[in-house]
């Protein structure tokens, strides 16, 4: 016989088996629990307890409810305190020197920091090659406050001497609270003209309204790393199993950087991220992302990644420094201005024939 336990969840007294997660037992209240933003539902995006999205009250304490246990007597409030402060595990705040896909190409190739950055712990994703592995799955750390966050990242801008702080992860943008807040403490710290905040992301969540908000909180660079042209491919590279959310979460960041150019190309800078390795995506289709960005943009900053054994696809083969060449080739041909290749000698620029 399953252990139960009573619990009171938003005032309602019942019981439910023991041992499951806060999550598990709000679904089985009825309760709307989802992958993508609703305002309806409690946004579960990473399930690893990274990002701090899901957090409710347990106890009178903010909790993870992907994480959290259920025990005999716990009371569960579902909204949290108006005092509430978001927090999220954020780990780095170092210098960078070669910097993500919404790093200007032309800093790419300078010696030494050109921006500090910071991690995000937790990811929507489950990139058999995630690159990052360790901090998309961390979910123990300390936790920080969007002000001590930006405490952090200012006193890193000093001491490596750089304008420009980054934000990655895992996933970003996972927690909307915790990132508005922290951009709009970082835009206070850092008031002076060359400040520049970049977000790095997967862009999976990166709605019109999200990205209005997060340039009027002081983000001044966006970096979408879009994960294919065709599904199945999309969700190869992803690791993703449900079909309906993979292709709304593809359609959003394709829609991102429609939006980001349209309506914010004065005042933001775009640089977006493509993969290649033959074994997870081809030519064709690289050739295919080339020419409907071209067509969004012909000067937008395109980065390709070689993805490279990494996490749980040690059989990759890094593509080779000629493979890299012909997909720039391709790019370029395709009417693309600003295409940058990552290869294991270093970044392959624009091609000067293109500028």
């Amino acid at each position: 016989m399953l252990n139960k336990a009573s619990i009171e969840l938003d005032g309602v007294s019942f019981k439910v088996q023991a041992g499951i997660t806060v999550k598990r037992a709000l679904e089985l209240r009825g309760y709307k629990v989802s992958k993508y933003p609703d305002p309806a539902s409690l946004f579960t995006p990473c399930e690893t307890g990274g990002c701090w999205s899901c957090a409710v009250e347990v106890d009178g304490q903010p909790q993870r409810a992907c994480l959290t246990i259920v025990r005999d007597g716990l009371s569960i409030k579902t909204v949290l305190p108006d005092d509430y402060v978001p927090r999220r595990i954020v780990t780095g705040f170092r210098g960078h020197q070669v910097g993500g896909v919404g790093t200007p190409w032309w800093l790419k190739s300078a010696s030494g920091y050109i921006e500090t950055a910071c991690f995000a712990a937790g990811c929507n994703f489950r990139c058999p090659q995630c690159q990052n592995w360790d901090i998309t799955y961390q979910s123990q750390g300390k936790l920080l406050s969007p002000r001590e966050a930006a405490e952090r990242m200012t006193e890193a801008r000093y001491k490596f001497r750089v304008d420009r702080m980054a934000i990655s992860g895992g996933e970003s943008t996972l927690n909307r609270a915790w990132l508005l807040e922290y951009a709009r403490e970082l835009n206070k710290l850092n008031s002076d003209a060359n400040a520049r905040i970049h977000v790095d992301t997967n862009g999976s969540i990166l709605t019109k309204d999200y990205i209005d908000e997060l340039v009027e909180a002081g983000v001044t660079d966006v970096g979408p790393d879009l994960k294919g042209f065709n599904l199945e491919s999309f969700m190869r590279i992803t690791g993703m199993e449900d079909r309906d959310l993979a292709e709304r979460y593809q359609r959003t960041a394709w829609e991102a950087v429609r939006y980001l150019i349209e309506e914010y190309k004065d005042r933001v800078f775009t640089g977006v991220g493509i993969p290649y390795n033959r074994d997870l995506i081809s030519v064709q289709e690289v050739e295919m992302m080339g020419e409907k960005l071209s067509k969004i943009d012909p000067e937008l900053q395109v980065c390709v990644l070689d993805y490279r054994p990494e996490f749980k696809k040690q059989d990759l083969v890094r593509p080779s420094y000629d493979e890299m060449v012909e997909i720039h080739t391709v790019l370029s041909g395709k009417g693309l201005k600003t295409v940058v290749c990552q290869t294991k000698y270093g970044h392959i620029g624009p091609r000067p024939d293109m500028a």
